[in-house]
Parts: structure tokens; sequence; C-alpha cells
């Protein structure tokens, strides 16, 4: 094809990176319903330039299609390795191949990961640590450790003179529309399910990294998917909430209904909330997108389970739904257990177990035996009263 769009995000700071607008999954899990960006930044000193990540594998040939509209590609320096995940680090080999010349920068733990993933032979990488530098002339670029967010050889990397900051994966929203934040109107939708899907069970090593960066002065942040930040403060506000489990009067009720039992019994429960001005988030776990239970997770302040009894245990929905809470860790506090079961019960005390193990008080149950009577709705009602006291402190 012709030339490629490469935009210019700060002075001699270029985006390279790929749309993916055809990606349906991420994690063989998350849906992608506006596909996502592999996002590569190229930046050119007055001495010598840097490539910020790269791409997943496949996209190589545009990746280095809009590298060599700039800039000869065999001139290239370095490769900045923020994230070994293949995402990221997908044309780091193909690169090298191309350039002899090329060094590529990735922590201690990055360069053991590229060797073994990637076969980077190891004079090929130069181990940089936290608050180290790199030159390029009139250019500097500053490394940040920052582990577990979300594999442990993770890096951010802080352009100083621009006031730019890389972080790969934090503050990312899996989007393959606009540039910059203002371009997407429901940005922070979008990055708030991004939180919950990867960084959610990361909060402790978020809540660190946010630390580190505190005194930096940032302008831009470019995270390596979705838009990029020109107003960063929005999204910092955002993450500092919800790394620190801060939550609302706000329910997610998930549940699995065969005949129609446990549906009413839910629907009781929610129209209870509703009139103790409770916000709810409710999905059916038939055909549930993960991506926005995710979100939902995020400031969520209690969960209301419902499902049947099947073969003495949770229905697999069911049981796929409190996995799911064991993955993600939500800042849950409360929890309601509802399940229906026709000859034999046994989903309740299994539940009630994994929501001890994840220390969410559990505020009632009710296990009803074939359709619920209106004495059972009696019962969820208050039950449902109980949890909203509890919600509202």
């Amino acid at each position: 094809m012709g030339r490629y769009n490469v935009p210019e995000i700060s002075a001699d700071v270029f985006l390279v990176g790929v749309k993916d607008w055809n990606r349906k999954i991420f994690d063989a899990l998350i849906p992608l319903p506006q596909g996502t960006s592999y996002n590569s930044y190229l930046i050119r000193g007055k001495e010598k330039t840097a490539l910020i990540d790269t791409v997943s594998p496949g996209f190589e040939g545009e990746l280095t299609a809009k590298i060599k509209q700039m800039m000869v590609l065999t001139d290239l320096d370095y490769i900045v390795m923020n994230h070994a995940e293949p995402d990221h680090a997908g044309a780091i080999s193909h690169i090298l191949q191309m350039s002899d010349k090329t060094t590529l920068l990735a922590t201690a733990k990055g360069a053991k990961m590229i060797q073994r993933y990637y076969k980077v032979p190891e004079e090929k990488i130069k181990i940089v640590k936290d608050g180290d530098t790199v030159e390029l002339g009139g250019k500097t670029l500053r490394f940040i450790e920052a582990p577990f967010l979300h594999w442990p050889e993770t890096m951010f990397t802080y352009l100083v003179e621009n006031k730019v900051l890389f972080p790969c994966d934090f503050f990312g929203a899996h989007t393959a529309f606009g540039l910059y934040d203002e371009d997407v109107e429901e940005i922070i939708p979008f990055a708030k399910r991004y939180f919950g899907e990867i960084m959610m069970p990361f909060r402790t090593m978020a809540i660190k990294a946010l630390e580190k960066i505190k005194e930096l002065e940032i302008k831009i942040i470019a995270p390596s998917h979705g838009p990029i930040y020109k107003k960063p403060e929005r999204i910092l506000e955002a993450y500092r909430k919800w790394t620190s489990g801060e939550t609302r009067e706000k329910a997610i009720v998930l549940y699995i209904s065969m005949l129609g039992s446990t549906e009413t019994m839910i629907k009781a429960m929610v129209e209870t909330l509703f009139s103790e001005d409770i916000e709810v988030s409710l999905y059916n776990l038939l055909g549930a997108d993960i991506g926005e239970i995710a979100k939902d997770f995020v400031d969520s302040r209690a969960i209301v389970l419902g499902m049947l009894t099947m073969l003495g245990g949770m229905h697999p929905l069911a049981g796929y739904a409190t996995y799911l809470i064991k993955a993600f860790r939500p800042p849950l506090k409360y929890g309601v257990i509802l399940s229906s079961h026709g000859f034999g019960g046994g989903a309740v005390q299994q539940a009630r177990e994994i929501f001890g193990h994840m220390q969410i008080e559990v505020i009632g149950t009710l296990d009803v035996d074939g359709l619920p009577t209106d004495d059972d709705c009696q019962n969820i009602a208050e039950i449902g009263k109980q949890l909203s006291h509890k919600m509202k402190g």
C-alpha cells in the first residue's frame, strides 16, 4: 500500500503501532467489542533513536513499514521492551534480525524472558534498572520498574524532556477507535473494563507504581493499548480510585437459571435493591460478557449470586463466576447467595465456602425446593434490605 499515517504525538515522538480492528477475543477469555491496538512509539533524538515496544505477531510488516517512513531501519539504536507479552514484544526478533546495530533494553527479568521466549541472543540485550537513563541526544529515557503490572518483568519508560510516560499495559484500554482520549467518548468505561480484566488482581503493585510516578510531571500518557491521554489527570484520578478499592452503593448480580425458579428469586432481590436505592448491574451468566462483569467488579460493594444445584453442587456457570471472583480479586465486601434445587441441594454451601475464602461477608442465603413461594420472595426481600443496610454502612 502507499504511505501510512504516522502521527507525531509529541516533538519527535511518533506512533508507529497498529490497530487490530478484527480481533474479537483476548487471552482466549475477554471479548473485544471494538478490537484493540498495539501501540509502538518511535523516538528520534539528535544522536540516537529508540522504539518503545513493538506489536503482536502478524503485524511486523506494518510496523517496519512505518518505521522506514521515518528513518533507515538499520540505524535504529534501541528497542525498549517494557513488557515481554507477545502483543508488545512479538516483533522484537523480526526487527533485530533486520538491524545488527539495534540493542534491546529490558529489566533483568525481561532479559531472561526475551531469551527464553524469543531466542534473542544475550549480546543483543542491555539490562536496565530502576532509575537508569539512556541518552538519545536532547532526549532522555528514564526507566521505572513496575513488577507485576501485570507480569514480573514489566517497567515503564519516561521521556524526560517531553514529559511523556510510556507505561505499556498500565492505563490501557482495549479499543481500536481514536488516537487520543478526547476522541473516544467512553474512554473511562473502556479503561475501567481493561483495569478490571488485567490490573485489578495486582492492586497492591498498582498503588506502588502510582506512588513511584507521583512526582513526575506528565503531559502525555502513551499506553500500549488504546488511545493516548493528552489529559492524563483524568485517567490518573480514575486509577487512584480503582487501585484503592473504592466502591459504591452498587451490587453486581450474577445468575444462571434453568427452569425459571432462580430467575424469579433474582428478580425479587433486584426489585428490593432498587427500592433501597442500590445501584444494580445484572448479568445472566448464560451469555454475559466477561469484560463487562470485570468492569462492574471494580467498584461494586456487594455481589448477589443466583444459581441452581446441579449434581450436588453449583451449576458450572456459577462455579465459573466464583472462579472469576478469585482470579480478579474485586473489592467486594458483602454477598448474598440464592439457589433452587429439585431433589437435593448443595450449591449454597459450596458458594458460601468460596465467599468465605474471599473474605466476602455473607449477609443471607436462601435455598428453595422447586419454585419460590410468596413467603420465599418475602424472605428474599428481607435479605435484600439487610444487604442494603450493610452496604450503606
